[in-house]
């Protein structure tokens, strides 16, 4: 059953279902405007999600032909999956920052034998053994989650209120999870009245629960050298500062008290960076890293596709690391080897 909540204030949400994924579900915002329904999200390209977010469209009073606007907090296949559906339905436009929407065009530009020759060459300089990089220099599927999304036709801006008639909401640079994430801030008094400053749409930046992923900024054709776990502890600190009375996340929960989860996960990052130099006291690769890092569960249980994103996490702490001063890359290693300075 379609499992939709009204939040007060014009402000609904829809489960949209994830297919084979532990997260379960995204949270799909439908907001009032003055000009009719504007989706923040959409949810995984699948049929039956769409059969979902059609059905708690109409439990909302609404139906997917008659969306005004689609804002996309980050390009992640579980957010903006079915943005294309709904522009196809409505002729609703879709939004977005525009460090994502230089990734939605490179996915629709890039190969998949470009993707997989790239992911390749990285997990192996990464440490990764050749039977874990071997499946991938052979795999040749037809398609691939979030290679085909729809493109974007209008910009979030940050800063900027976006162009939402009745409605006072703010878009707030969060990079991070993604380099163009954004948090939507909706700058009007809570329905409930809560104490704080309106309410945040947080996509995946925070979560009641969860630690967001902060991985690479996977591009095959930019080698630059980028900090994303600085970009979201950054991010992090930023949104604290706004003081939201209620916070309405992608996933899990809306819940309140930002500031309390905000120190929650600035004080795991760097309780996790410290634990991480005393794996460094002895040089590793991001791999080796990876292999000796907590995670929710023993890395032989980990799987395949879930290895090489812990490997992508394991390089975004090494970055921050290298920045402090607190760790450095072994001269002339291969695969390249960092150990605590």
């Amino acid at each position: 059953m379609t499992q939709v909540y009204d939040h007060g204030g014009g402000v609904r949400s829809i489960e949209v279902p994830i297919p084979d994924n532990p997260l379960g579900h995204t949270l799909v915002y439908v907001v009032d405007t003055d000009r009719g329904p504007v989706l923040i999200d959409t949810g995984w390209d699948d049929p039956a999600s769409w059969d979902t977010l059609a059905e708690g469209l109409v439990a909302c009073g609404t139906a997917a032909g008659e969306i005004h606007g689609v804002v996309i907090t980050h390009h992640h296949p579980d957010h903006h999956g079915l943005s294309g559906r709904v522009r196809e339905a409505s002729g609703a436009w879709i939004a977005m920052h525009a460090a994502d929407t230089a990734l939605v065009r490179r996915a629709r530009s890039t190969g998949l034998d470009r993707w997989f020759t790239y992911m390749s060459a990285k997990l192996a300089a990464a440490g990764a053994p050749e039977t874990h990089v071997a499946p991938l220099r052979a795999a040749r599927p037809s398609t691939l989650p979030g290679l085909s999304p729809a493109l974007p036709d209008r910009e979030i801006v940050p800063g900027e209120l976006l162009d939402l008639p009745g409605r006072r909401l703010r878009a707030i640079w969060t990079p991070g999870h993604t380099p163009g994430h954004v948090c939507l801030h909706l700058e009007e008094q809570h329905p409930a009245r809560l104490p704080g400053h309106g309410r945040l749409f947080s996509g995946d930046h925070l979560l009641p629960g969860i630690t967001p992923h902060i991985g690479l900024y996977e591009d095959p054709d930019d080698a630059t050298v980028t900090d994303p776990l600085g970009d979201y502890l950054d991010s992090l600190e930023r949104v604290g500062r706004l003081a939201p009375a209620e916070v309405l996340p992608a996933h899990q929960h809306v819940f309140t008290d930002a500031a309390s989860r905000v120190g929650e996960l600035l004080t795991h990052h760097e309780d996790r960076l410290t634990g991480l130099l005393t794996l460094l006291a002895d040089p590793l690769t991001p791999w080796q890293l990876a292999e000796r890092m907590e995670w929710n569960r023993p890395w032989d249980q980990i799987p395949y596709g879930s290895r090489n994103i812990a490997v992508s996490e394991a390089e975004a702490h090494l970055r921050r690391l290298v920045k402090l001063g607190r760790a450095e890359a072994v001269p002339e290693s291969d695969p390249v080897t960092y150990v605590a300075v």
